[in-house]
């Protein structure tokens, strides 16, 4: 398939005649073909106009339909074959067993939507028939269920550019519930946006849906995704990328004449507790598979373990040694973007020059745009008066605070701001320990795993991509996994409505065999 550089405006491609920009070949910095135009402020006016158009119609297709919709979207991603990939390996700097692993997951997350959307759970059904002769007052028929909000406005990550972009979590989640999606294609990849895009835009044509339920609009800088913002058809935003970016989002989705929702995944250092008997027993295993973790990617995952609280001691000792001498014969590896890059090396930089902050080992180095690994100590008394110290360094760096016990370590875990992950290393004779830390890891972050580390975030039922404000925009959400379906959904209640004009979901003798609450009981059809 052809690259051309355009923006798809529901079923039309369209040359932008905004700024022109072409993406970068991450490992060598040099610039890749086609040119690629931005949107216009009508671009814009037009692909959010197609998806209020086709809002309606959409959020009730047939559940059987918009299943089989998702998986259209699956197989169209995957008919692109290695085109996809190469290009991908282009603009990201990313290995192809590592996209060719995400192509999969973005696969995957878009079936299992479609099992979601089958299953009609989400749907939240509820019955509570009319009591006439109630006394003192009559009850009403009351009937609730779940609808899709309104058009999504997604915007595509940097550091996933197809499990977190065009056709991602948010998109996967947003298009399950019933809502159209106008992506704006992150600036690292248009190409690989156009690719996805593409598929996308082709089935929806092949499954007969409206055009506006997809549009994918291109932009180098930021005035694009503003306009998405403040535009009133937009309901909901989805972000994945820095705090800065987020908050900007957030706070012109709060001054619209009518705010909405900004999900957005920010910034995380992913706290790693090392108890005491775990150190002992196995701390330089535990030091080795650390930096294979840190260095994952080049460190470029939101879930890197950034930060390691420990009790200071010959076990920690051990850990460190065994991180060390792993992450000095470490290759740098190319990083996403130049720009990614630059703040990767001033934010090295800046721990290299506190005072209070030791270094303990760097990766080999690299050439361009290649990050190189770096592992730093400090206090924890150090690390409690210097809130810099918990900021997030993207890219494979990591600070170890020493602490002089374990009241230290739970002092510092209260001092944190939310966080999307946290990790405990132990063993049995550690329970006490873990069990007192417990409340307060519940209060800072959306999940906990124990002798493991963040990186490599499964998507399914049971999974917590999300967590107390900064690492999210919203800690009661998830964007992996099947709950993200709730960000796009709201609640309507009808009552003594007339058979006729319920909808199916809530009509008498379930039409649509659904799992609903009726009076209060849940009633599983065909039991």
């Amino acid at each position: 398939m052809r690259i051309t550089g355009e923006n798809l405006i529901g079923a039309a491609s369209r040359r932008g005649e905004g700024e022109t920009f072409r993406a970068v070949e991450a490992a060598t910095g040099n610039s890749l073909e086609p040119a690629f135009a931005a949107a216009t402020p009508a671009d814009v006016d037009r692909a959010c106009a197609l998806a209020a158009e086709a809002f309606d119609p959409y959020r009730e297709t047939a559940l059987e339909d918009r299943a089989r919709f998702l998986e259209a979207v699956a197989e169209a991603i995957l008919a692109l074959g290695d085109e996809l990939i190469v290009r991908c390996m282009a603009e990201s700097g990313l290995p192809r067993a590592r996209l060719e692993g995400e192509r999969g997951r973005t696969v995957g997350q878009l079936k299992m939507f479609a099992g979601v959307v089958r299953d009609g759970g989400f749907l939240e059904a509820r019955v509570d028939p009319a009591q006439p002769e109630r006394k003192p007052l009559p009850r009403p028929d009351l009937r609730l269920r779940q609808i899709a909000v309104g058009p999504v406005a997604v915007f595509g990550a940097s550091n996933f550019p197809l499990a977190f972009s065009v056709a991602g979590g948010d998109t996967a989640s947003a298009l399950a519930a019933g809502c159209p999606v106008v992506a704006k294609a992150h600036p690292a990849h248009p190409g690989t946006s156009e690719l996805v895009g593409r598929a996308v835009q082709a089935a929806v044509k092949q499954c007969g849906l409206p055009e506006g339920v997809f549009s994918l609009l291109l932009d180098a800088g930021i005035p694009v995704g503003q306009a998405l913002v403040a535009d009133p058809r937009i309901a909901a935003v989805g972000f994945t990328g820095s705090r800065r970016g987020g908050v900007a989002l957030m706070q012109a989705a709060a001054a619209r004449p009518v705010p909405i929702p900004v999900y957005a995944e920010m910034s995380s250092i992913n706290p790693v507790v090392l108890l005491p008997a775990a150190l002992e027993a196995r701390g330089r295993d535990i030091g080795r598979a650390f930096a294979g973790s840190l260095t994952l990617g080049s460190g470029q995952f939101c879930t890197n373990p950034g930060l390691i609280l420990a009790v200071e001691g010959p076990g920690l000792d051990g850990f460190l040694d065994a991180a060390s001498a792993a992450l000095a014969e470490i290759q740098a590896a190319t990083m996403l973007t130049p720009g990614i890059h630059r703040a990767y090396c001033a934010g090295v930089a800046a721990l290299e020059a506190n005072p209070a902050v030791t270094t303990l080992a760097r990766g080999l180095a690299g050439g361009t745009n290649q990050g190189q690994a770096a592992l730093f100590s400090t206090t924890a008394q150090a690390f409690l008066a210097d809130h810099t110290l918990a900021e997030e360094v993207f890219g494979a760096a990591s600070l170890v605070v020493r602490c002089p016990d374990l009241a230290t370590i739970r002092a510092v875990l209260e001092r944190l701001e939310g966080q999307l992950t946290a990790a405990l290393h132990l063993d049995e004779a550690d329970h006490d320990a873990a069990r007192a830390l417990m409340p307060v890891l519940e209060r800072r972050v959306g999940r906990i795993l124990v002798n493991g580390f963040g990186t490599g975030v499964e998507v399914g039922h049971a999974m917590v991509h999300g967590g107390p404000y900064p690492a999210t925009s919203d800690g009661r959400t998830t964007s992996v996994g099947s709950l993200a379906i709730h960000r796009f959904l709201r609640p309507v209640s009808y009552q003594d409505l007339p058979e006729a004009l319920l909808p199916a979901a809530l009509r008498t003798g379930n039409p649509l065999k659904l799992w609903r609450r009726e009076d209060g009981k849940v009633v599983v059809p065909g039991a």
